[in-house]
């Protein structure tokens, strides 16, 4: 039986005021999911008026209460591991492997979050007026819209909306049309159970091509204080510059076109473990995914022989299978246009040494050497399976050539030397780097974001106060001030 998907607005499953719905796809067996409430900007309204109504009593419920509801929701997502599994798979092609990281991950984010509730809310400041006390204190801003994608849905949804409420704020959440349940309907049945309070958590559903839609209302209503946005930079872009119209501070995490960087003295089976990990988990699709990977040439040739010969092993297929690496591209313009840059790029001069032939709806893991600097793959985040492999001569060169993408998410380093690695870091013009690994890493308590146009802000629990709290001066006086008239 195919399963309903309704919005969550004001505690209740609601339908599209319009009533129309629309499908949600397998990205595997292309078979129809759910029937999913295509929503527009009248839903879009209702749910930022139930998230206002319910944001003066969640914003100053004692911090036990609140603490309580983040505890018992990692238990309700807990007991729901195998069935979000499989549903991580059937609905964006996810394989156990990186389905189970997700998951982790959440059940950490909600753990922390608890303890939230509990954190010091302001500090007192030295004043120089006699018999004054000044203050500073956060607050919770009021409605926030999150805005999630499909790639890492459970986890990016999940980023996007328990920060801003576990500091009593109340939210918007509008997942992305590719996973509108493990990225939308399943965080609001896990709240609804842990105890959240009807309103402080609201998901609107949509169409394709109706996201725009839904963002419009959500960045430009008078009571949608802060926009968390995850997705391309194009669209980033986009918002950003709604929200300065409307003097609105949008968090954004966006594209990236991330290096790994394997030096001279590398350990090599390391860096050629690392480079296939952090180039095809989850079929490259991910922010953090290594895209270029620059290798000294005093070991390229091992290098490139090794880590071809790995890449061209690794297996592709059904995401169920547990052995499978590289499942499905999520639709079929995904797979069109990782198929499109490939061949651009070979038909410019770069030499195909893996991969490059589509089996729809996968796209084998793919290697390319030599890709001119002029075509797409070699400047745009192309999300799919495919690394270019360049060699270079020292550190320098690796840094220059690293540092010359106009973004910057985040890198990797593979040195023997740790103290020279680290000044290397320090050097590169990205948010996160990490040396001795890949590129693909997260918890949930770390400063996540990037530089240049992979966006501003910082996501993660120890910092989310900066972007979700307001901070308010306020000064006390235990004597009558004498004014000059």
């Amino acid at each position: 039986m195919i399963e309903t998907v309704l919005h969550h607005i004001g505690g209740n499953r609601v339908a599209s005021i319009s009533g129309r719905r629309h499908p949600d796809y397998d990205p595997w067996t292309r078979k129809v999911l759910a029937e999913v409430a295509s929503g527009d900007g009248e839903d879009t309204r209702r749910a930022i008026e139930a998230a206002q109504a319910a944001f003066p009593a969640w914003s100053t419920r004692a911090p036990t209460d609140r603490q309580l509801v983040f505890l018992r929701a990692a238990d309700a997502l807990d007991r729901r591991r195998p069935s979000v599994i499989d549903m991580l798979a059937a609905e964006t092609g996810c394989g156990p492997y990186f389905a189970n990281l997700q998951f982790d991950f959440c059940l950490a984010m909600l753990r922390q979050a608890a303890g939230l509730a509990h954190a010091p809310t302001g500090q007192v400041l030295p004043t120089d007026l006699p018999s004054s006390r000044a203050l500073a204190l956060r607050r919770p801003v009021g409605v926030v819209a999150a805005i999630a994608p499909w790639n890492a849905a459970l986890t990016l949804a999940g980023r996007a909306i328990v920060g801003p409420l576990a500091l009593g704020n109340t939210v918007v959440l509008k997942p992305s049309e590719e996973s509108p349940i493990t990225g939308g309907t399943l965080w609001a049945a896990v709240f609804d159970e842990a105890g959240l309070p009807p309103g402080a958590l609201n998901v609107i559903t949509h169409a394709p091509g109706d996201a725009g839609m839904i963002a419009e209302e959500l960045v430009t209503h008078p009571l949608v204080r802060r926009i968390s946005f995850t997705g391309s930079t194009v669209t980033g872009r986009r918002l950003a510059e709604l929200a300065a119209r409307h003097l609105k501070r949008p968090v954004l995490q966006l594209s990236g076109h991330n290096a790994l960087i394997v030096l001279a003295d590398a350990d090599l089976s390391l860096a050629v473990d690392a480079a296939a990990y952090g180039a095809f988990v989850h079929q490259g699709e991910i922010c953090m995914c290594v895209r270029r990977i620059f290798v000294d040439r005093a070991v390229a040739d091992e290098f490139t022989a090794r880590f071809v010969k790995k890449v061209s092993q690794l297996p592709v297929g059904d995401p169920r299978d547990p052995s499978t690496v590289v499942g499905p591209l999520i639709n079929e313009w995904a797979l069109s246009l990782v198929e499109r840059r490939v061949a651009e790029a070979v038909s410019m001069g770069a030499h195909l040494l893996t991969g490059g032939t589509a089996a729809p709806p996968c796209y084998p893991p793919t290697v390319l050497t030599g890709v001119p600097a002029e075509a797409e793959i070699a400047f745009e985040e192309t999300f799919g399976p495919v690394a270019l492999l360049e060699t270079v001569d020292g550190p320098d060169e690796a840094i220059r050539r690293a540092n010359a993408s106009r973004f910057g998410l985040t890198a990797g380093i593979i040195s023997a030397d740790t103290y020279a690695a680290l000044d290397l870091a320090r050097r590169l013009d990205v948010g996160i780097v990490h040396i001795n690994d890949q590129t693909v890493n997260d918890e949930p308590q770390m400063p996540f974001g990037g530089l240049k146009e992979s966006g501003w802000g910082r996501f993660g629990l120890q910092f989310a106060s900066e972007d979700f709290t307001e901070l308010q001066w306020i000064t006390m006086r235990d004597t009558a001030r004498e004014f000059p008239f």
